[in-house]
């Protein structure tokens, strides 16, 4: 069973409005942090928004600040990320991530996330 799963990727211009969402199974979800992360082709992963599980406190890297938003729905077991003003730059593919050892916007990185969906494809057009 994969612990979370993406969805709401596909083509976009650029101006428009996507909305991802990860649907968790198979753990507490109240207790992990949730993370989205993307990966541009030729490109690292880098950690793009993460909220945590305990007051709901937010990171998002500059690249998407004032853009997108990321939030959760402990009681459907969910995750989402809202992207506004999409730019060519955000094509990339989209994960979902939880991390039970999240410890504020330092820890919103890979390394620190012990689940993982399979990713979403984010094309924005020009």
């Amino acid at each position: 069973e994969v612990p979370l799963v993406e969805s709401g990727g596909g083509l976009v211009q650029a101006g428009g409005s996507l909305i991802l969402s990860c649907a968790a199974s198979g753990f507490i979800f109240d207790d992990y942090a949730i993370g989205w992360f993307r990966q541009a082709p030729g490109k690292e992963r880098e950690g793009v928004a993460c909220i945590s599980s305990y007051d709901g406190s937010t990171y998002y890297a500059d690249s998407v600040k004032g853009r997108f938003t990321i939030s959760r729905d402990n009681a459907k077991n969910a995750g989402y990320l809202q992207m506004n003003s999409l730019k060519p730059e955000d094509t990339a593919v989209y994960y979902c991530a939880a991390s039970l050892n999240y410890c504020g916007d330092s820890c919103c990185k890979d390394v620190y996330m012990h689940y993982w969906g399979k990713g979403t494809l984010v094309t924005v057009s020009s």
